[in-house]
């Protein structure tokens, strides 16, 4: 007889260790073997005898991976409920949508959704959807009167108008979806032709000359009470490898919090003891917001002896050869007035809400920027991390307080006096993205209602301009018309509104191509710019329609001049990005001196024990944070989950299951379980 073998004894201990399940004690074993080939494959050459105990235990160890994945599951749940039970009870609503007119026609949406549903529920049990009674007929019940006089009216009054707003949104969705696709293949032609904006004057020729080939840059540096990130930024700004008598900074403080305005005082006179030329800036009146923070410090004397502004907002930290790459393109091109350097994130993977504004904002610099500065040399300017030339900047207009999009404000006026832009893609910022929904939810707003204030405001300066017919078609038709005001209609109204009324008007038909297939493609070509974010595909195209109620109403609040509209609220940052990311963001995208990398580090030990305990007690004592519940986003969960429930009395397969996991992401986006989860 063969001595016994140990060897799954030794497995099955691994593999016990391994699952952190149930704790099962074999003694003795006497089995062989020889007759299981590996662990993970319990196929039996033929020939060979089988052991029934030891099928037992492998059963077994299957069964316990079972129970722990259904544990973590049902453990998962129960964290997600208890959390959503958390926000109901705290009852924090978002303020801003009890006055909202779209949120009060979002309601009585939900009411007509839900008793339809009761209805319509009540008619399929009566057997009225297989054989609706007429309304011809001689005798009637109340009810039966009630479902046929309901039928005519949907079939003859509602359903065509209905169907007529379902065409006209799906020619613009198929009209957006086109020029996507134009973009993404303008894309693809300049990888494949590997274009690049090329400098006259190379930054060897510039080092290798004496300092005064070095152009009189001005930096800026706009913020508003911003305390975790002032430091940070400061730093980079001050690490430029850039002739230090050639380069001017300037803080330019709008904080209301007095602390906030002491620690960033005394960290611009640490960096003034080290020699750097830096001022800090407070305005006592703060108007017009970061344009009037702009404006205010353009006004200065001194800026007339400055050829050059580079703008950094407050989470922004450039490498110290950003001159180096940015400057030198202006050489020998007189009608240039920016270059524009892509963002990178330092917190991009911080959260499944990060992930999908990386998604969204990679596509944007990857393939609108890039394209529109390649082919047209105009885009809007994104506000921070780009060099103007001063020139144009006073040529145009200066900075204006009449809207709350400044940047683009001033960029379509430079364009219509002839200015041209660059984009640089190989050249990245780095910077922070918003982590909670709240922060995000107010930044789109405001992104996404000055577009449609400036095209009000400067419409007929566009008709006026001396600028080429397809200039003027490009700016009203694309760039304003159909990238701005069509793209938040059509997904609002076609996902949030049509989609759920076809499934209790069924005579108006949506098609599933454009529910299903058109979306995933056009999803597909935005993600095409960041591959590593394709496991997330699924929940971007949800959360994309999502967004849509926010854009629509920030869209419609800038068009018609609604007073939210002009309302500038303030990103908030968490100061993710430390010191030792910046150095080693620096030491991968560039070559960066020895002594600048140093000086960071230096500048991020010296920070000053008092300011930090300071900072300390403040978030302490400051005003405590937490999540939201958002009103509109419920209500629209539970009209699309009562168009999914609608939908399966119809048996419409595609449609119900879009329509209740687009709901469920409108539940888990309106408990605010998305983003950062504050305790």
């Amino acid at each position: 007889m063969a001595p016994p073998n140990y060897e799954f004894q030794e497995w099955w201990n691994r593999e016990r260790e391994r699952t952190h399940g149930v704790v099962v004690k074999m003694e003795k074993p006497n089995w062989s073997m020889v007759e299981i080939q590996s662990p993970r494959d319990q196929d039996f050459e033929k020939g060979k005898g089988r052991n029934a105990k030891q099928l037992r235990w492998v059963c077994f160890l299957r069964a316990q991976q079972a129970a722990g994945f259904i544990s973590w599951l049902f453990n998962g749940s129960y964290n997600l409920i208890s959390a959503a039970k958390r926000r109901i009870q705290s009852r924090r609503p978002d303020k801003t949508a009890q006055n909202s007119k779209l949120y009060r026609v979002i309601k009585g949406f939900l009411v007509f959704a839900v008793a339809m549903l009761v209805f319509e529920i009540g008619a399929y049990y009566k057997g009225w959807h297989f054989n609706p009674p007429s309304a011809k007929a001689e005798v009637l019940g109340f009810l039966e009167w009630i479902y046929s006089s309901w039928v005519f009216i949907r079939e003859d009054y509602i359903a065509p108008p209905l169907q007529f707003l379902t065409n006209v949104c799906i020619v613009l969705f198929l009209v957006q979806s086109v020029d996507r696709i134009v973009l993404v293949l303008g894309c693809f032609w300049i990888r494949f032709r590997k274009l690049k904006p090329a400098p006259l004057m190379e930054v060897r020729e510039l080092e290798e000359g004496v300092d005064g080939d070095y152009p009189m840059v001005l930096i800026q540096i706009p913020m508003c009470n911003e305390r975790e990130v002032y430091q940070q930024s400061i730093a980079a700004v001050c690490a430029q490898d850039w002739p230090r008598d050639h380069m001017l900074i300037q803080v330019l403080d709008d904080s209301d919090d007095v602390d906030v305005q002491c620690l960033i005082n005394t960290e611009v006179s640490k960096w003034q003891q080290k020699g750097v030329r830096i001022l800090y800036r407070h305005r006592l009146i703060r108007t017009g917001y970061k344009a009037g923070n702009l404006k205010s410090a353009m006004n200065c004397e001194y800026v007339k002896d400055y050829e050059y502004v580079a703008i950094f907002d407050a989470d922004f930290q450039p490498g110290p050869d950003f001159l180096k790459k940015t400057i030198p393109h202006f050489k020998g091109k007189e009608d240039l007035a920016l270059v524009q350097t892509r963002w990178s994130f330092v917190n991009k993977d911080e959260n499944l809400l990060t992930r999908l504004q990386n998604i969204n904002l990679s596509f944007h610099f990857e393939v609108e920027q890039q394209v529109n500065g390649m082919f047209l040399n105009f885009f809007g300017f994104n506000g921070t991390a780009g060099v103007w030339r001063i020139k144009a900047l006073e040529d145009s207009g200066g900075w204006l307080e009449r809207t709350t999009v400044e940047d683009m404000d001033i960029a379509v006026r430079a364009h219509l006096d002839g200015w041209k832009f660059i984009f640089l893609n190989d050249v990245k910022c780095l910077c922070e993205l918003p982590e909670s929904y709240e922060a995000y939810k107010k930044q789109q707003y405001r992104w996404h209602s000055g577009p449609m204030q400036l095209f009000r405001l400067c419409f007929f300066d566009i008709l006026r301009s001396k600028v080429s017919i397809l200039a003027k078609a490009n700016l009203i038709f694309l760039f304003f018309l159909l990238r701005k005001l069509v793209l938040p209609f059509y997904s609002f109204m076609l996902f949030c509104i049509i989609l759920p009324l076809t499934m209790f008007v069924p005579e108006a038909q949506l098609p599933t191509w454009v529910v299903c297939y058109v979306p995933g493609v056009m999803s597909i070509l935005n993600i095409l710019p960041s591959p590593r974010s394709f496991p997330f595909i699924v929940p971007y195209l949800l959360f994309e329609n999502t967004m849509s109620v926010t854009k629509f109403n920030a869209m419609i609040s800038g068009l018609f001049k609604f007073t939210s509209s002009y309302e500038w609220v303030v990103t908030k940052k968490l100061g993710r990005s430390s010191e030792a990311d910046l150095v080693a963001f620096m030491e991968k995208e560039s070559s960066v001196p020895q002594e600048s990398t140093s000086l960071l580090h230096r500048a991020s030990s010296e920070s000053g024990l008092d300011e930090l305990n300071r900072l300390e007690k403040k978030k302490k004592t400051g005003k405590s944070r937490s999540n939201r519940l958002y009103r509109k986003e419920l209500a629209l969960a539970f009209i699309l989950l009562a168009a999914a429930a609608r939908s399966l009395l119809s048996a419409q397969g595609i449609h119900f299951y879009f329509l209740l996991f687009q709901g469920v992401t409108f539940l888990v986006v309106g408990l605010d379980l998305i983003g950062e989860q504050v305790s």
